[in-house]
């Protein structure tokens, strides 16, 4: 990072302006963004101001015309090939999600043009899908200039502020990449753990019946299957079923503790805890005894076991009026049983916090933060389910703030640190995508079932006609 700098320091300011504008623009335009996002490059922009090389007025100028000018250029061309895109590509993409897509942009509107801004992949996609859905143009520019206006801005401006520790950034930035790259590879796998566990509801019945299929088990079925029948017999369905959601807890608790473990290395290896000590001094720095007195008064009252508490009451409620439940362990943990995962996951963060000498290598999980994420999330996620799009969007609008500012109070009283913090976070966060996946995964598969076996009609009886009295 150092090389590249003293290099680009080196060239003419115009072409600076010019190839960063190119890329710019270049990301959603010509649609190499999916591969090249351009943060990089306002990233670095950021730093040229701050060294004196670029002047920050005019390359946050410079910078948000270019990205206006390639989401123009994108967006025309959704409007001039979408059709086109869609009758070559339709037979592949299939017309169930190009509709879908269609109904989640018209549903969100502008507001769907402003948030893809912020995400790398999106950015490049939504201003063709908006132009090929047939938004007016002036619609689209207002909402896109907000976002562009904003993200731009964003990231010169946190390019410029890190100017003065931009060795330790670029230390740190190729270790961060990896560490995203692995992020990324490990949310793949949580989202197929969840779809998985969508198709088979008793994960443990689903994997003994593969087991089953497996030579030495299968001879011992074949030698001894009157043995097993006469013990299942002897054992009941009650029982049954509770050793089956046990053995499905089970593998739950040690997909939390692989969940747990990626994420130690994840955020071990980011250099995220180069950057503890600078933000915990700014948090102290900012600390007083009246707001230090009440943030501890709101961490205290918002902890984990008042959020499990209050999860498990929520829970119970929305079980009892959606009856009947279904006897397996998707329905149980995502119903009346919803506290329960939030109890296991508390246990695998008090397991795999670290202490000792060694604390300083490992990543010290939170178990208050961790708790409290998954418990907010788990609260919105069951309100969401039957409710109204506005409802579920406050729903989980008010989760994200409540995790954000639990974790800053915690940080600001300085009872953990950033790394720690991250690393807690997104374990409670992704424990629950598992869940998420997990049920949308069943209501999906449930829904063709029902469609494909089509509407039940009732039984053609011989009926006396009814006289009239």
């Amino acid at each position: 990072m150092h090389d590249l700098l003293t290099w680009v320091q080196g060239l003419p300011t115009l072409w600076i302006y010019l190839v960063a504008a190119l890329i710019v623009a270049g990301e959603t335009a010509v649609i190499f963004g999916l591969l090249v996002p351009g943060e990089a490059t306002l990233l670095l922009v950021g730093f040229l101001t701050y060294n004196g090389t670029l002047r920050l007025g005019p390359a946050l100028l410079a910078m948000i015309v270019a990205a206006l000018v390639g989401d123009t250029l994108a967006f025309r061309a959704g409007r001039r090939y979408g059709p086109r895109l869609r009758a070559g590509l339709g037979h592949r993409v299939g017309p169930g999600r190009w509709s879908r897509a269609d109904a989640m942009l018209a549903r969100l509107g502008g507001r769907g043009v402003f948030a893809a801004r912020w995400v790398a992949f999106a950015r490049t996609l939504v201003p063709r899908l908006a132009g090929a859905a047939g938004m007016p143009y002036r619609r689209f520019a207002l909402w896109n200039l907000a976002g562009v206006a904003t993200w731009v801005a964003g990231s010169i401006l946190l390019g410029h502020l890190a100017g003065e520790s931009y060795d330790t950034v670029s230390r740190v930035l190729g270790r961060a990449t990896g560490a995203a790259l692995a992020l990324l590879a490990g949310l793949l796998g949580v989202v197929l753990a969840g779809r998985w566990l969508g198709r088979n509801p008793d994960p443990a019945r689903a994997l003994l019946s593969r087991a089953a299929a497996l030579p030495p088990v299968r001879w011992l079925g074949a030698r001894y299957g009157v043995l097993f029948f006469l013990l299942a017999m002897r054992i009941g369905p009650a029982w049954t079923l509770l050793l089956n959601l046990a053995a499905g807890l089970l593998l739950l608790f040690a997909a939390g503790l692989a969940i747990a473990g990626l994420l130690a290395v994840v955020v071990r290896n980011s250099g995220l805890a180069a950057l503890d000590g600078a933000i915990g001094a700014w948090f102290t720095a900012r600390r007083t005894p009246d707001a230090a007195d009440a943030t501890l008064v709101v961490v205290s009252l918002v902890r984990g076991w008042v959020l499990i508490v209050l999860v498990a009451m929520v829970a119970a409620v929305l079980a009892w009026r959606n009856r009947p439940l279904r006897t397996d362990l998707l329905s149980v943990v995502g119903t009346a049983g919803a506290f329960v995962p939030l109890v296991m996951l508390a246990v695998v963060a008090e397991l795999t916090g670290a202490t000792g000498d060694g604390a300083h290598e490992a990543v010290p999980f939170s178990t208050q933060n961790a708790v409290v994420a998954a418990s907010l999330c788990t609260l919105a996620w069951l309100v969401s389910r039957s409710a109204r799009w506005p409802v579920a969007v406050a729903a989980w609008t008010a989760a994200a703030a409540g995790v954000l500012g639990v974790a800053a109070a915690r940080l600001y009283l300085g009872l953990e640190t950033t790394s720690g913090t991250a690393a807690a976070v997104l374990l409670g966060v992704l424990w629950t995508v598992v869940f998420v996946v997990a049920w949308a995964t069943r209501d999906r598969a449930v829904g063709d079932r029902e469609q494909s076996a089509g509407p039940v009609r009732p039984a053609q009886g011989h009926r006396r006609p009814v006289e009239p009295c």
